[in-house]
């Protein structure tokens, strides 16, 4: 038995075409992105298609033979039927319909080696598509560990195309993999058949082959692998297992603080002393003030928190690769099914717990469009990273260090505790919404779970530094403009002469701030907290940064950790709580709402979530001070 086959004839050459363009098609959980990452390396952007928000994953690998491919990962399908825009997108690409968009020269078709079932009907599908194809057998050791024989050459046979054996996670297989996309591109290989959507006795007819070649190709194990049945016994158990996906997700929120702690001292400690050297050297004057207030001060409060995120995003990616993700689906179907929300909302709504952003574009898995405008509408609510600055801020400087119940940080818990508050609010909001707008039955929840492995912290690394360079990238652009904006408005124009209160209060900050202090002033909140809630409509963390520019401008220091003790001295643990109770619900991402938009097509959309969030923020930081203040929290 061989890794590699070759295709079943011979045909005559055709002249290769200059930098062949090959397509990575595949069921969901399959390891295709991995396969792609492989490949690719740091070689690929990430964009979306044009005129579409579905995402485009491009990038360039070298072939034997010395050709530059440009390689393309496809959004996840079952079929090409394709019956959600991800899966149109798939469709269109691989038959050359798309936008203009030539089709590729070589598909390569990525199988889960343990799960070929559902691999099967679809690569009938892309046979008569008319590509040359070559089926990459992922996860093939891990095929093997579980002792699943799978007959290569017979493989090849009944399906008429080349059959490689790949570890996407360990490099293996990819030279034998390259070498057939080499041969298929200069082959020219096409079939007669076109491709056209099947009917309903096609689709049972390619099911029934699917079944035939899956009887004749492999062989269960005679001696079968009992680790994923019985991890599933415990992680899948409807008490045991919902357990311990909430002590999972305690574990990160302790992490974040915990272990984050001694590297945002050193960055904190790196803005301070660079504060104090501009402060030292320069002049006092409007260029030493916009180094160390609006720069030093601003964009130095946003990336302290730099570790916290990287922490967030390592965990998310870690148990996604280990396969575990799909098994807190699961857990989270009955209880998203009570408040009217789809099982397959659970994935967009996990991802805006990075950012809402790639969380609502994740809903076009959804099939149903009231279930995928729902879930639109929610994800916001989902405690996402750029939240972390504002939340990690007030809790530093109201919440004490101290452990709880011998092992419990306080603070972790706080955090623990706002998390959690966001997915309850989501779940009563979409209850609302599902009464509101529409109350047809959800639909019930189908989803494959891959096969458990071993993460390959490669690939995990190389996913978490590209959102770490993301969220710097933010930083140099959006968050420094705003800063700089900021600082703008908090110095210009001077205090008149003879004044006796504080320059910034004869700024243009200060005079929009006292202009808006009478809405804010029954939530507790001040003039220079208003200030900052305006640039964070940009973005929510620039807030944070918007408070350290005003406060130093007011005279505070450039650093961190001064600006936490800078509030405690200023607001009241009721006006402290009533912020944070604000953020749990504030629509504070212009970014957000265009995707919104651009999701739904429609203006309708985020202007009810523009309108039904700031109403619930000011209610929840109203009844937040005033309980407060009322329990001695004034």
């Amino acid at each position: 038995m061989t890794d590699t086959l070759a295709p079943i004839q011979d045909r005559p050459a055709a002249p290769a075409r200059a930098e062949p363009r090959v397509a990575l098609v595949g069921n969901p959980n399959c390891g295709k992105t991995a396969l792609f990452n492989a490949l690719t390396g740091a070689r690929q952007k990430v964009a979306n298609y044009a005129g579409v928000t579905v995402e485009r994953k491009e990038g360039q690998v070298s072939t034997p033979a010395g050709q530059r491919a440009h390689v393309l990962d496809l959004p996840g399908t079952y079929s090409l039927r394709a019956r959600s825009p991800d899966e149109e997108v798939t469709r269109d690409v691989v038959m050359g319909k798309f936008r203009g968009e030539a089709a590729p020269d070589v598909i390569v078709a990525v199988a889960d080696a343990t799960n070929l079932r559902l691999a099967l009907r679809l690569l009938l599908e892309l046979k008569q598509v008319g590509r040359p194809v070559v089926l990459a057998l992922n996860m093939y050791d891990i095929a093997q560990r579980q002792g699943l024989r799978i007959d290569l050459d017979r493989l090849s046979q009944e399906l008429g195309m080349p059959v490689v054996t790949t570890v996407a996670t360990r490099r293996r297989g990819l030279d034998d993999l390259l070498a057939q996309v080499d041969r298929l591109s200069v082959d020219g290989l096409r079939s007669d058949d076109q491709w056209h959507a099947p009917s309903a006795a096609e689709l049972r007819a390619a099911h029934r082959e699917a079944e035939r070649i899956m009887k004749v190709c492999v062989r269960p194990p005679e001696r079968p692998d009992t680790w994923t049945g019985r991890l599933d016994g415990v992680l899948l158990h409807p008490v045991w297992g919902t357990l311990i996906l909430f002590a999972i997700l305690f574990l990160m929120f302790q992490a974040v603080f915990t272990w984050a702690r001694p590297v945002m001292e050193l960055i904190d400690g790196g803005f301070k002393s660079a504060g104090e050297l501009v402060n030292h050297t320069l002049p006092d004057g409007m260029l030493r003030s916009l180094l160390a207030d609006g720069v030093i001060a601003g964009v130095g409060s946003i990336l302290v928190f730099l570790p916290q995120i990287l922490i967030l995003f390592f965990f998310i990616i870690l148990l996604e690769d280990f396969g575990y993700m799909a098994r807190a689906a699961f857990l989270m179907d009955r209880m998203m099914g009570v408040a009217g929300l789809h099982g397959r909302a659970f994935i967009p709504l996990l991802s805006s717990f990075a950012c809402a952003i790639p969380g609502i574009m994740a809903t076009r898995v959804i099939d149903n469009k009231r279930d995928r405008i729902t879930t639109i509408l929610v994800a916001p609510l989902m405690t996402c990273s750029a939240r972390i600055p504002v939340y990690t801020l007030i809790i530093s400087a109201f919440i004490p260090p101290k452990v709880v119940w011998g092992v419990v940080n306080l603070q972790g818990l706080v955090m623990f505790g706002l998390y959690a508050a966001g997915i309850a609010s989501a779940l009563i909001v979409a209850a609302v919404v599902r009464r509101l707008f529409w109350r047809s039955a959800v639909e019930p929840f189908l989803m494959e779970l891959p096969a458990y492995k071993a993460p390959d912290l490669r690939n995990v690394a190389q996913n978490v530094l590209m959102r770490g360079q993301i969220f710097l990238r933010r930083a140099g652009t959006v968050i420094l403009s705003m800063m700089i904006l900021i600082w703008f408005l908090s110095s210009v124009p001077g205090a008149p002469a003879g004044a006796t209160g504080p320059a910034i209060d004869y700024s243009f900050a200060g005079m929009i701030g006292h202009a808006i202090e009478p809405i804010l002033r029954p939530i507790g909140f001040n003039w220079q907290m208003g200030v900052a809630l305006i640039p964070g409509m940009a973005a929510r963390e620039v807030a944070v940064g918007a408070l350290g520019t005003v406060y130093a401008v007011a005279g505070g220091e450039a650093a961190t950790g001064t600006l936490a003790s800078t509030l405690a001295g200023h607001w009241s643990l009721a006006t402290a709580l009533a912020f944070l109770a604000w953020y749990v619900f504030a629509p504070q991402c212009a970014s957000t709402l265009a995707v919104v938009k651009r999701e739904t097509n429609s203006w309708r959309w985020p202007v009810v979530m523009f309108c039904y969030m700031l109403a619930a923020a000011y209610l929840a930081a109203f009844v937040t001070y005033h309980a407060a203040a009322a329990l001695g929290g004034g």
